[in-house]
């Protein structure tokens, strides 16, 4: 039940936790563009700036644009030595989590980054998305166009093969190892420039990570451990700066600073070979059958095949849900360790994964093939394409 604000006003059941620092070139428009939110009813929405470490003037734009908003605003400034991003964000998300507890237990954190534009209809997306079952909703976003024009050529030429591959192993992902409350069309970002968790589910996971870097990702993780259903939403995207002077180290603009001066470094993890991708999927996807079907204390049927010894494999089959036991599970197998390719292999495990993608679609002959391989067994069953992708 929602109770009013001091004053009178309708409690927001919808937080929008920034972090901040040291962006009073850009907080101006991450503000009005989320004071511009429509359908989602008056009084909806509230925002924490956390201002971390600011000393370029952000605080006083903050207070100048704050009456102009229309809309609940806390703002919350604090100095500390060796802060960091993953920091910033858990304190933001934390101040919102403890708004919502005062006044809307049933409410709705939603996260996004100072030097980002969400559009309009953002947070109703993310709501639309929640009401069809999701307990979180992780969003995509793109760079600034002015920005990216400033960005080399060969920048953006590696992004386009990294996003061309990463867009068909999430394809094929979805065709072998289906999950009923993440659907194909998907995508697999998971950015703090675009992330919303029912406050149960926040708080079942541990909060944000306080991590130095990748607080984003751990976070999704932690929510899938706790077996939150995690929608990886299309049609949720923000504009984000192009920038490589970031604010956060080992952020989007340190990667693509990164990317600019070593050209060959490797790809994200996620991007790795072909020949493993699918194993991981096959995998993936009896796994979870041997959970529903309460055989996965049966041990014997999948732990000597990835090489977990017989005590850690009764240690994940006793833990408490299922997302931890396949988190384990993937953490705890060397054969499900993560080998990311360098940028030259791509073109080669993009033409290996259209063709197994189209094989995928044409029937389901291929994919009751593909489910049934034994380990060790699915470079070689597929062909000379994903024998090419699986040796680069």
């Amino acid at each position: 039940m929602r109770r009013p604000e001091p004053g009178g006003s309708p409690a927001p059941r919808c937080i929008v936790a920034v972090p901040v620092r040291n962006e009073v070139d850009r907080i101006g428009a991450c503000l009005r563009a989320l004071a511009a939110q429509e359908g989602i009813g008056a009084d909806a929405l509230g925002i924490v700036l956390f201002l971390n470490n600011c000393t370029d003037g952000t605080a006083q734009a903050v207070a100048a644009l704050a009456p102009g908003l229309r809309l609940p605003l806390r703002v919350i400034a604090r100095d500390r030595e060796g802060a960091h991003a993953g920091w910033a964000r858990r304190e933001a998300m934390e101040a919102a989590a403890a708004w919502l507890e005062e006044t809307a237990p049933d409410g709705v954190i939603l996260t996004t980054d100072a030097d980002s534009r969400v559009p309009p209809d953002w947070v109703a997306r993310n709501l639309a998305a929640l009401a069809r079952g999701a307990d979180a909703v992780a969003g995509r976003f793109v760079l600034d166009a002015a920005e990216a024009a400033r960005l080399p050529d060969a920048l953006h030429a590696r992004g386009r093969l990294e996003g061309t591959y990463e867009a068909l192993l999430v394809a094929l992902e979805s065709a072998i190892a289906p999950v009923a409350h993440d659907p194909w069309p998907r995508h697999a970002t998971r950015s703090g420039a675009s992330l919303a968790v029912r406050l149960p589910a926040y708080r079942a996971a541990g909060g944000m990570p306080a991590l130095p870097a990748g607080e984003d990702r751990a976070f999704v993780a932690a929510l899938a451990r706790a077996e939150a259903r995690v929608r990886h939403a299309p049609d949720i995207v923000v504009v984000t700066s192009g920038r490589l002077d970031g604010r956060a180290p080992g952020g989007a603009a340190d990667t693509m600073r990164q990317r600019c001066e070593a050209p060959e470094s490797p790809c994200d993890p996620r991007l790795e070979p072909l020949g493993r991708a699918l194993f991981r999927f096959a995998w993936a996807r009896r796994l979870r059958r041997l959970d529903e079907d309460g055989r996965l204390a049966r041990t014997a049927l999948w732990a000597p095949w990835l090489w977990i010894g017989p005590d850690e494999a009764r240690r994940i089959a006793g833990l408490p849900t299922r997302g931890a036991r396949l988190a384990a599970i993937e953490a705890g197998s060397p054969l499900l360790a993560g080998r990311p390719l360098r940028p030259g292999a791509l073109p080669r495990q993009i033409r290996a994964a259209r063709l197994v993608l189209a094989g995928l679609r044409r029937g389901a002959q291929g994919l009751r093939r593909l489910g049934t391989l034994a380990p060790g067994r699915v470079r070689p069953a597929l062909g000379p394409a994903s024998e090419e992708a699986g040796n680069a």
